[in-house]
């Protein structure tokens, strides 16, 4: 028996349309089964849509061993995914859909007109449209509400598949009431906790303890954070109200935690009327979540000069300023800023602002604490979700087989530069494979 007619009365009900859905449903449907996409929104990729609007950053084009140090604690587990669906494979995809891809000065990875909405339209119509396999069927308004039970009173097909592999059904929240839907294999592909009014709200997480499946609890990760200034939670009302939404641009970010993590990278961020974010600050998120859970406040160092040596800040700090004020000799002599000449002021007196040793040394290495994450659903992704330890490398369930588990709702995280999107993708694709091999090492009926 060909593994095509294995599959052909098969039915995978995949609930979520963001990429790593979209992804498991290419590659099944590829396969030949009868795939059927629920998604709560009107349409597909909604957040996809909206991350992209700035410029769809698709992968990272750095080499492949030190693209997956990316994942932290969870490189030995991502790896295997990236290895069935990396950058180069994710750059090939694109390809395939028509469209090109470049590499930027930063060695990220773009679709060439930048956007998120032509790669999306491309995608749906092969997945509707294709030219192997089978369409997929999408079912939108449809809010799963986390009744996944396994039924075998209405069976798929006239040779009903064996007991142990019954077919499941899910109730939908739909326009028009309650829908019931009949599959063979589930795959959940949710989304993590931010963004919810795009769809990821962190619902499953109880609904799928009921199911006994291991959640860990969901987290903000690639967030910005709420200062803490001598004591004082917050910028001071000046700081704030003059310089929130101001980037700081070139600046060296260092940071060692208790365990003694050391991050340490040159980049941009913008100040918030409560805190920080952006890519710098994203970049080092999950240490200084993870210091903050920990010990209550995280201090990280700013060096506004890091391409000058602590001798030239000193010397140029020490240069007679004649009739200048202080603030117009250090933007003469060091280039500073107002935004920077701000932060300068927020953390030293006035005392020490006029104390040459101390304020060079501050220019490199000037001290801020955070308090606090910002609440999760203003973070660009999540930490948490699904334990990878509560499911088999193939991403399914250990205590629901027939159920698999991709995308950001497992429990990784990574940071922004293209690793989000690829390992959600590579994660859909690990997820489909298992469903083949899944429905194929189930027993087959015998032919009459």
């Amino acid at each position: 028996m060909s593994a095509r007619s294995t599959f052909v009365a098969s039915t995978v009900a995949i609930v979520g349309a963001g990429p790593a859905g979209l992804m498991a449903a290419e590659v099944l449907s590829a396969a030949g089964l009868n795939v059927h996409v629920y998604d709560a929104m009107p349409s597909v990729g909604r957040k996809f849509l909206l991350a992209g609007l700035g410029g769809l950053n698709l992968t990272h084009a750095e080499p492949f061993e030190q693209f997956v140090t990316r994942f932290g604690e969870r490189t030995a587990a991502c790896t295997p995914w990236l290895q069935t669906f990396g950058p180069q494979a994710m750059r090939d995809w694109v390809q395939g859909l028509g469209l090109d891809t470049f590499v930027g000065t930063s060695q990220r990875v773009f679709p060439t007109d930048m956007k998120a909405a032509p790669l999306l339209r491309a995608w749906l119509h092969r997945l509707r449209h294709p030219t192997v396999g089978t369409p997929v069927t999408f079912h939108m308004r449809h809010r799963w509400n986390g009744q996944l039970q396994r039924s075998t009173s209405e069976p798929l097909a006239s040779a009903p598949p064996a007991p142990q592999a019954a077919p499941f059904s899910l109730t939908f929240d739909a326009p028009h009431g309650p829908h019931t839907a009949h599959a063979d294999v589930v795959l959940l592909a949710l989304g993590g906790g931010s963004w919810a009014r795009l769809g990821s709200d962190g619902a499953w997480q109880s609904w799928l303890t009921q199911q006994h499946i291991d959640v860990a609890p969901l987290r903000p990760s690639n967030c910005g954070f709420d200062v803490q200034i001598h004591q004082r939670q917050g910028w001071s009302e000046h700081f704030a109200s003059r310089f929130a939404g101001e980037a700081f641009k070139s600046v060296q970010l260092t940071f060692t935690d208790a365990l003694g993590n050391v991050f340490k990278r040159t980049g941009e961020f913008v100040a918030t009327a409560t805190g920080i974010e952006g890519s710098l600050v994203y970049a080092a998120s999950a240490l200084l979540r993870d210091e903050i859970e920990r010990t209550g406040h995280a201090t990280f160092h700013l060096n506004l000069r890091p391409e000058w040596t602590a001798e030239r800040v000193l010397a140029e700090v020490s240069h007679p300023r004649g009739t200048k004020s202080l603030s117009s000799h250090l933007k003469s002599r060091l280039n500073l800023n107002n935004l920077q000449l701000g932060l300068l002021h927020e953390v030293l007196s006035k005392e020490a602002m006029h104390n040459p040793t101390t304020l060079a040394h501050t220019i490199q290495h000037l001290p801020i604490s955070v308090h606090a994450a910002r609440p999760l659903d203003e973070a660009i992704s999540s930490a948490g979700g699904v334990r990878l330890e509560a499911l088999t490398p193939e991403l399914m369930a250990r205590a629901q087989p027939g159920v698999f588990v991709a995308g950001e709702m497992l429990d990784w995280e990574a940071p922004t530069g293209g690793y989000l999107l690829t390992a959600c993708l590579a994660s859909g694709r690990v997820a489909a494979l298992g469903v083949l091999a899944h429905l194929q090492a189930r027993p087959q009926p015998s032919p009459l």
